[in-house]
């Protein structure tokens, strides 16, 4: 399995904090943002993997991340020129993937969990937290055991199950991302590839057990901040 950190998008949320830079290039406790995605895929055993960002910053990662021989990791780059949605940037990376299943993860994304994702060879699997704010997320349809559906930022979420930011996919989902179509915003949108295989009974999901945050509001990044901090101590 290969990985892929998705560190594109304009991160307009975060207003003067990412004028001049990437948001996953700022800070969350002692790292950079980035690095806990990286670390998230590295502790799962994923060796080889590309970051996804504009051509604005692609350089900076470049600079911070470097091969990743540091990290005893292989890391390579691809440009998305226009912020054309998450599966959009997924699809850059198919000659990366080769062929193999992949792990792909929101850049600024915090988990608490260790993963292994060694049983995983047909379909895809999303990881879900239940949160106090699903509303702000994809939020999981659940019935007699199996994921029936996934409603994006739902005023009145039928679950608190948010979908986080990691996916696992085989090799089927550079396919499944030709055939979708742009959302009303212009955007190849990750829940319509992730509803494909839902409709084709291929998603599997497992709940989280340990915190989850993502940083892309004034609110998560103090959030993320914070859980980072105490996973850190916690290590120590």
């Amino acid at each position: 399995m290969k990985g892929i950190i998705l560190a594109g998008g304009l991160g307009t949320r975060l207003g003067e904090l990412t004028k001049v830079t990437n948001k996953h290039l700022l800070p969350v406790y002692s790292k950079p943002m980035i690095y806990h995605p990286l670390e998230t895929l590295i502790d799962a055993g994923i060796k080889e993997i590309r970051v996804v960002s504009g051509p604005e910053h692609t350089g900076d990662f470049l600079e911070l991340l470097g091969s990743g021989e540091r990290f005893n990791a292989g890391i390579t780059y691809s440009i998305q020129e226009k912020p054309l949605g998450i599966a959009h940037a997924i699809s850059l990376a198919e000659d990366f993937a080769n062929g193999e299943a992949i792990a792909a993860i929101l850049g600024d994304n915090i988990f608490e969990d260790r993963f292994n994702f060694d049983d995983f060879y047909d379909g895809a699997k999303v990881f879900l937290k239940e949160v106090p704010d699903a509303n702000r997320f994809g939020v999981a349809e659940i019935s007699n055991g199996r994921l029936a559906g996934i409603e994006e930022k739902p005023k009145n979420p039928k679950t608190n199950y948010a979908v986080t930011g990691l996916y696992l996919y085989d090799h089927t989902v550079f396919y499944r991302i030709k055939n979708l179509k742009p959302s009303a915003r212009g955007e190849l949108e990750v829940s319509e590839l992730n509803s494909s295989y839902i409709k084709d009974e291929k998603m599997q999901y497992e709940i989280l057990k340990g915190f989850w945050t993502d940083a892309g509001t004034f609110d998560s990044l103090l959030r993320a901040n914070i859980l980072a901090s105490q996973k850190e101590k916690q290590k120590k």
